[in-house]
Formats: structure tokens, C-alpha cells, sequence
């Protein structure tokens, strides 16, 4: 796998999870999760349903347990203190505030808890709701407050005790999309200037690419891929990743030949050449069994044969319009599905008829191997 649990900017960790998993009546939820966080950064944990990733968080948080493993915040194992003795708020989904306190109530129930006096919890309060712009709120009701606007309030409560780490739960998923990239801008404006851990769990690819330092993928438990945003999406670590990720275009091979830079592989689909450099196909020989995984935007659409090396003939059998761009989805004479995005130019150039035939053409350095688990060893 070309990823790491570790960060590589040198920082201190501030958090270090190792062999951490969690099972309910027998069914593992987190299965040997091995992962470290920065001082200040930014981690986004993404997955399908049921991967295990809101389990990780609760488990940072101390509303879960681990059934094995080690959880430390700045050195010191926290695994077994309950969530008011450590010092990692969570912003939740729901934002779980209080519907019968004002605002700024709302923002002191944190220094409340902890027996900060009421002048300073008053004065901290008012400092935070006027950094998230929320000064002339305070004295309103959370029920009256736009959506956005309480999503401010839950991370003003949460950040007013300044902790060093915080833990947010799809916080962006209930706002409208253009409400959503809004707050995907502030929070991290927010972030870098308090230089404040985030662990951000998401189902959305787009607020954990646009936000975070390093992306964290899990699967069945486990971690599948962790790293910066650019390596996870342009070098998937496996199948799975690729096809979570969507957009890409796999096709099961086999090497079948090496000739300098050069792989020769073997599809259903017919015969194609890859790079061996960087893009995973360094260690590979002839005989390998491996995943071709080419990019949906990597591929070109003619009515003619000969555009570039590798090249299939297929049928449009549809396309999805999806503003700025569209797919087209097309199907070779063997049933293999192929989407090619194309843009406004290359829609100048060619007319997408359902039911005409293209070939779907791309260079050897746009594809990228992932060599296939039973042929790992």
C-alpha cells in the first residue's frame, strides 16, 4: 500500500491510535486500526456505511471503549477516561444543542462544566461568538437561528474551551450545498489559524479533499488508504478505494509483458500498454495479476480509431449531464461498462448519439495498477 498512518510533516503527534479495534457481541466494528495525528491537522475519515469510521470517533471521544488496542492524546492513554475527563469536544451531526438556552448560554455550557466563573465564561463566550461572527445573536434562541448560523454556534461551544483536538461528525450534511461550501471555506479558515487538530468524518469526497491535510479511507473495520488528498485520488491502494473514490474505470489484467518502461497487459477487453514508473507499476512482472484503473477524465471519446495507444471500441448507451461536464456511459461488445467525462470543448467536437459507436482512448502513463490481493504474494 503506497499510504501511511503517519503523518509526514514531522509534527509531534498529538493523537496515536495502535491496534485499536471494537466488536459488538462478536461482530468486529474497528479491526487493528493503527493511526497518528498532527498538532494542527487536518484528518478526514471517509467510508461506506458501516466501515467503521463514526466508531473511531467515538472511541477518540471516549463514548465508546475499545475492545483492544491504545488510544493516547499527548502521550498519555486516555482509552479508559470518560469523555467529560478528556479534552476532545465532538460537534455532532444533530449539533445537539440546547433548544432552551440563548446562544451564548449555549457556548458556556462547556466552561460551565468545568467551573469556569461566570464573568470569564461570559467574556470567552462573547469572544468566540464575535470570531464566528455571531455577536449580535447572543441573546437569541437557537430555534431562530438559520441553519447555518447553529452550525457556528455548535463549533463556538465546542472551541470556546480551546481544546487541542476536535472531533467533528458530518457536520455539514443536514445545510443545502451552497450553505455547505460556505462553511467548508470557514472551518477551515478556522482550523489553520487556531492550529487546532480536526478529525472531520464525512461521507462526502468533496468536503474531505477540499479540506483536510491527509484522507483516511476505511473498510470492513480496517484502514484501506490513508494519505493526502492528491495521492488518494490519483493512486488508489486498491480496488475497493478506486471504486469508492468513483470516476475511475478498472479492468481486470495480467501482465504479460515487460519491455523497458513499458507494461503489456492483457484484458477481456483486449490488449493495453501502462507505464511501470510511478503510477504502481514498478514492481510488477510478466505473469502478474493486476487492476487497470484509468480515470473517467483521463479518457478521450473519437469516432475514429488511432487517437492514443490504448484504445477500445465501444456503444454510447446513455449520458448524465452534471453541469460543467457530462458522463457518458458506454459498453464495449462484451458487456464491460466504460464512463468518460468529457467537457464543453470536447462536446464542440463530438456528438453523443445513443446507440453510435466511439472508442474510448487513453496514454500509458494515465493508468494506473493496483495488483490484485491473491496475487500479492
Amino acid at each position: 500500500m503506497n499510504s501511511s498512518p503517519v503523518p509526514e510533516s514531522g509534527r509531534a503527534p498529538l493523537v496515536q491510535l495502535s491496534g485499536v479495534s471494537k466488536s459488538y457481541g462478536g461482530v468486529m466494528a474497528v479491526s487493528g486500526v493503527d493511526l497518528e495525528i498532527a498538532r494542527g491537522e487536518f484528518v478526514a475519515i471517509m467510508g461506506p456505511s458501516g466501515c467503521g469510521k463514526t466508531t473511531t470517533l467515538r472511541m477518540l471521544a471516549g463514548l465508546e471503549n475499545p475492545s483492544s488496542g491504545s488510544i493516547r492524546l499527548n502521550g498519555e492513554e486516555v482509552r479508559d477516561l470518560a469523555p467529560w475527563q478528556r479534552d476532545t469536544p465532538m460537534v455532532w451531526q444533530s449539533l445537539a444543542l440546547f433548544p432552551f438556552l440563548s446562544v451564548i448560554e449555549n457556548v458556556e455550557f462547556g466552561l460551565r462544566m468545568r467551573k469556569v466563573g461566570r464573568a470569564e465564561r461570559r467574556r470567552r463566550a462573547t469572544d468566540w461568538l464575535a470570531r464566528l461572527g455571531l455577536a449580535d445573536f447572543a441573546q437569541r434562541r437557537v430555534d431562530e437561528l438559520s441553519g447555518g448560523q447553529r452550525q457556528r454556534v455548535a463549533l463556538a461551544r465546542s472551541l470556546v474551551t480551546e481544546p487541542p483536538l476536535l472531533l467533528l461528525d458530518e457536520p455539514l450534511s443536514a445545510l443545502d450545498h451552497h450553505l455547505s461550501l460556505k462553511m467548508q471555506g470557514e472551518l477551515t479558515r478556522l482550523q489553520r489559524e487556531l492550529g487546532i487538530a480536526f478529525v472531520y468524518v464525512t461521507h462526502s469526497h468533496s468536503e474531505a479533499f477540499a479540506m483536510a491535510d491527509r484522507v483516511v479511507i476505511m473498510a470492513n473495520g480496517e484502514v484501506a488508504q490513508c494519505g493526502a488528498p492528491m495521492e488518494v485520488f490519483h493512486r488508489p491502494a486498491s480496488r475497493f478505494v478506486a471504486e469508492f473514490l468513483g470516476g475511475n474505470n478498472i479492468f481486470q489484467a495480467d501482465v504479460v509483458a515487460r519491455d523497458g518502461s513499458r507494461l503489456e497487459l492483457r484484458t477481456p477487453e483486449g490488449r493495453f500498454t501502462a507505464e511501470a514508473g510511478a503510477q504502481g507499476g514498478a514492481a510488477l512482472a510478466a505473469g502478474a495479476a493486476i487492476d487497470l484503473v484509468v480515470r473517467a477524465d483521463r479518457i478521450s471519446l473519437t469516432a475514429k480509431p488511432g487517437w492514443a495507444t490504448n484504445e477500445v471500441a465501444c456503444t454510447l448507451v446513455g449520458e448524465e449531464f452534471i453541469g460543467s461536464t457530462v458522463n457518458g456511459h458506454l459498453e464495449t461488445s462484451g458487456g464491460k461498462q466504460i464512463v468518460v467525462q468529457l467537457n464543453a470543448k470536447d462536446l464542440e467536437e463530438i456528438e453523443l448519439d445513443v446507440g453510435r459507436q466511439f472508442y474510448a482512448s487513453w496514454h500509458p502513463e494515465d493508468c494506473h495498477l493496483v495488483q490484485r490481493p491473491h496475487a500479492a504474494h
